[in-house]
């Protein structure tokens, strides 16, 4: 039989664990290595340039070193969550967190205008993966490692409802990360819109929409590949030139996002190379 004290501990770790497997069910994020706990480790993190995906704050808390920290959320565009202590006690690796939990992203982000310039300088017409609402962190990776082997000159992500790079991210990339400028944008939709002003066409996944293999997806190009559950968001589907569906014989009728990514994205290089 167990004893009190061994019963104790063991109690504790699941309530950290279980405060962990809610925030992954919230966010989609693997956040343990990349952790920042307490006011003046988080300001200096703000101020050093390191991105900051989420901050957790005390709910009501107005001290000084707080208030600059939601301000410099604020310019940064960083998720802010109010909550309460318990909560922040039980998302703390510390103990010591002051109010304040920042989740910092594993790699940099880039510019969309980075982005343009890569395939400007190689001479190629851009060929982007933009997701909308990826929230698992393994299909985030895959369709990252897929850009890079494809080609494409870079990714974009939305800031919310949506997976950051993690170190789950980084790992499931197989190093694509290190190689494929991944951009992090406000709105989706406004981005398609701009980057339309740059020459670009727009082709999405969609089960109703026009067989892949009928479209022409040579020249500047947005591959737009939606949710797991979901797919593409309307607002966003309805900003696109086409809609792609893949063929499919089977007996289900949906495929894993990284797996569509991966289908389309092999016809728009085989368009490119023809």
């Amino acid at each position: 039989m167990r004893n009190r004290k061994f019963h104790k501990e063991d109690s504790h770790e699941e309530k950290k664990q279980n405060a962990y497997d809610v925030e992954m069910q919230e966010t989609g994020d693997e956040t343990e290595r990349f952790t920042i706990e307490g006011r003046n480790a988080v300001i200096e993190a703000f101020r050093s340039g390191r991105t900051i995906d989420k901050l957790y704050v005390l709910d009501g808390c107005k001290d000084g070193p707080v208030l600059t920290i939601k301000r410099e959320a604020a310019r940064h565009g960083s998720l802010i969550k109010y909550v309460t202590k318990e909560r922040l006690d039980q998302l703390s690796e510390t103990g010591k967190h002051q109010g304040v939990i920042a989740y910092a992203a594993a790699y940099a982000y880039a510019e969309v205008e980075d982005i343009l310039s890569a395939a400007k300088e190689q001479g190629e017409a851009p060929f982007l993966f933009l997701l909308d609402g990826i929230e698992d962190p393994h299909n985030l990776g895959a369709i990252i490692r897929t850009a890079n082997l494809a080609g494409a000159h870079g990714v974009i992500i939305p800031k919310n409802r949506a997976v950051g790079l993690t170190a789950t991210v980084a790992k499931a990339s197989a190093g694509a990360l290190n190689y494929t400028p991944v951009a992090r944008v406000t709105n989706l939709g406004q981005t398609i819109e701009e980057l339309k002003k740059e020459g670009l066409w727009f082709v999405c996944a969609d089960m109703d929409g026009t067989r892949m293999y009928d479209l022409d997806l040579k020249g500047p190009i947005g591959l737009v590949i939606g949710s797991e559950g979901s797919g593409v968001g309307r607002l966003v589907r309805e900003k696109c030139d086409f809609t792609a569906s893949i063929p499919m014989r089977g007996n289900i009728d949906s495929l894993n996002a990284s797996v569509a990514a991966g289908v389309l994205a092999y016809e728009i290089v085989r368009q490119r190379l023809g």
